[in-house]
């Protein structure tokens, strides 16, 4: 991919503090620990309405995410206007589970103030070749989420192996109604990584072009540093161009980088 080498040479030239700030502005602030509780998550959440009173010199971050137990947590103590609640829904990390539990939880979740949802792709079902059946549990999330609430699918990139297996299931998703597509749950052995995030702006990119509708991009899992951030931001840059640099369409799945960030910040 020389393309993809090109493009990452360019990042350090948006190694800016303004470029930082918008980072910050993009991140879905997430807590998705066997130890979360009722009172750690409003802790966390307390967190975003302290950064909004200390720091008005910074954007809030897009997004606070979390398990379905905890959305009435985040809706109940978040103060922040403009912060979006997703939770991982339909048996997040592994989405095996039956399709009916899927959707009960994910309208349960709404239902308590979750205003997105994230759902795992089932990836055993895609590399069994039942693509229809993919397409058919991404659809039935959609439905369940209507038009008020945007569905970001997780293609779990680190366990489909190939390019083209990633190129594939983008469009699957893509077609079967996601409003995003997003790298990894963050759970498996590898998450994000430049190359997948590269093949699947490409497929936003040639998706917009031919249906004239505009698909979110999340990378997440393994994002540990600035620099990190900033080769998606590139890249998010360079493939789609500036109509996707804005909170809406790019997210950054992560927790420990806003405290890098507002370091970096000063």
């Amino acid at each position: 991919m020389e393309e993809l080498k090109n493009i990452i040479a360019k990042a350090s030239e948006n190694d800016t503090v303004e470029v930082k700030k918008f980072l910050f502005g993009s991140i879905e602030y997430t807590t998705l620990k066997c130890t979360d509780s009722e009172q750690s998550v409003m802790a966390f959440v307390e967190q975003v309405n302290r950064w909004d009173n200390e720091r008005p010199d910074l954007p809030h971050p897009a997004t606070i995410c979390v398990y379905p137990c905890f959305a009435d947590v985040v809706n109940q103590t978040l103060e922040v206007e403009g912060v979006e609640i997703a939770c991982v829904s339909g048996a997040f990390p592994s989405s095996q589970t039956f399709p009916e539990i899927k959707i009960a939880e994910t309208a349960l979740a709404i239902k308590d103030g979750a205003t997105e949802i994230d759902m795992v792709m089932p990836v055993g079902k895609f590399l069994a070749g039942d693509e229809e059946g993919v397409m058919d549990e991404i659809r039935e999330m959609k439905a369940c989420c209507g038009d008020g609430v945007a569905l970001k699918v997780i293609l779990e990139t680190g366990c489909l192996k190939t390019a083209e297996n990633i190129r594939k299931t983008s469009f699957l998703a893509m077609n079967a109604g996601a409003d995003y597509i997003k790298t990894s749950t963050g759970k498996e052995k590898v998450s994000a990584t430049p190359e997948a995030a590269y093949v699947m702006c490409q497929c936003i990119k040639e998706y917009y072009e031919k249906e004239g509708r505009m698909v979110g991009f999340k990378p997440a899992g393994g994002i540990n540093s600035s620099m990190d951030a900033i080769i998606y931001y590139t890249i998010v840059k360079e493939v789609l161009g500036e109509q996707w640099l804005n909170n809406k369409m790019f997210r950054l799945g992560t927790s420990r980088l806003a405290e890098i960030l507002i370091s970096e910040i000063g």
